[in-house]
This record gives structure tokens, C-alpha cells and sequence, in this order.
């Protein structure tokens, strides 16, 4: 499978009230990103979704298991530098839920690596979001997508860049439903 430019959907755009962000590695260097996927959440709570596969310039390919990406997969595809410009355009100035602190932590690696500053974006954690609705699931499964799948009743595809990222999204749209409470203040949450 290679990279190919003609199927690629284009970046949602608009006013949105958050995103979602996911990210994919190669291999254990976070600075690997190989895929990334965005969930963009319109004011009305529709949900349009984006990802782009990543060089990632590396021979090492530890995680394809996961996630099925490979060197071959990517081949042709843009490097991180060009798509952070990419996100870039669309994330700035909204709310960026990821799940868990890993793909920030990838995002700021990638950065470092190609001589970036990492981006100042508003980051928010879905877990936390997850913590404050659900809290019967600690200890119980926990606050993982995995877990938060059969729970909620969700359908993606995990260890998908864009899939994961719409499912982060829909964690956080179902516990403002489940709380009554908008996920600026789920957010004040700490466990």
C-alpha cells in the first residue's frame, strides 16, 4: 500500500468547539510519528475526520504489528515538518484532546527532532474527561479506549490514527451528555 495523494480527504476547516488528535509510531522513538489522525467536532457536535500517513525516516518498524503501517506504507508520504503546517492551520486556537499524554509527547519528539519549536496548542486529555464521567471504571477496566469502547458502546478500529482520534472525540461528546457539564469544566478534573 503506498501513500497516494488523490484519496486523501482535505483538512476539515471551519469553527470548531474541539479536535482530537491521535498519533501512530514506527517503532518506540516517539519522535517516530508514521500516521496522524484529527476528529474535528463542529459547533452542532458533527464529527469530521482527517488523517494523513508520515514519513517518518526510519529504517526501524517495531510497531507495524499494531498498527499495520510500514515503510512501504508511507512511501511518498509527507515528512512531520510538512504536516505540522498542516495542523498547524487547523489546530490553533481550539481545544486538542488527546488520549492519554502520549501524542503530545510524540508531537513535542517530532519537533525536537526536526529542529521545531513544539507547538503551543491547547492540549486537553480525554482520559481526564473519561476519569470525571465514568469513574465506576477504575479499577474496573479503566479509562483506555479499549476499555471505554466496550463500555460506551463505541466502533472504530483502534491503533488507526483517525479512527482513534474519532473515538476520543465521541468519549468526550458522551461524558458532556452523561455529566451535563461542558468539557472545559470536565477538564478541571484530576484523579
Amino acid at each position: 500500500m503506498f501513500f497516494d495523494r488523490t484519496t486523501e480527504k482535505p483538512l476539515p476547516t471551519g469553527s470548531f468547539r474541539f479536535i482530537a488528535l491521535d498519533v501512530e509510531t514506527a517503532n518506540n522513538d516517539r519522535a517516530s510519528i508514521c500516521q496522524v489522525g484529527l476528529a474535528c467536532v463542529s459547533l452542532d457536535g458533527s464529527i469530521a475526520t482527517w488523517s494523513t500517513y508520515v514519513d517518518p525516516c526510519t529504517s526501524t518498524w517495531t510497531c507495524t504489528w499494531i498498527h499495520g503501517i510500514s515503510q512501504e506504507t508511507v512511501r511518498g508520504a509527507p515528512r512531520f515538518p510538512v504536516v505540522l503546517s498542516m495542523l498547524t492551520k487547523v489546530v490553533t486556537g481550539h481545544a486538542v484532546f488527546q488520549h492519554s499524554s502520549f501524542d503530545r509527547s510524540a508531537i513535542n519528539a517530532a519537533c525536537a527532532q526536526h529542529g521545531s519549536l513544539a507547538p503551543e496548542w491547547l492540549w486537553r486529555d480525554s482520559v481526564t474527561v473519561a476519569r470525571r464521567a465514568w469513574p465506576e471504571l477504575k479499577g474496573n477496566g479503566g479509562h483506555g479506549l479499549t476499555s471505554l469502547k466496550t463500555h460506551l458502546g463505541l466502533e472504530f478500529r483502534h491503533h488507526d490514527g483517525e479512527e482513534d482520534a474519532r473515538a476520543a472525540a465521541e468519549v468526550v461528546l458522551r461524558a458532556e451528555a452523561a455529566t451535563g457539564l461542558d468539557f472545559m469544566v470536565l477538564t478541571e478534573y484530576s484523579s
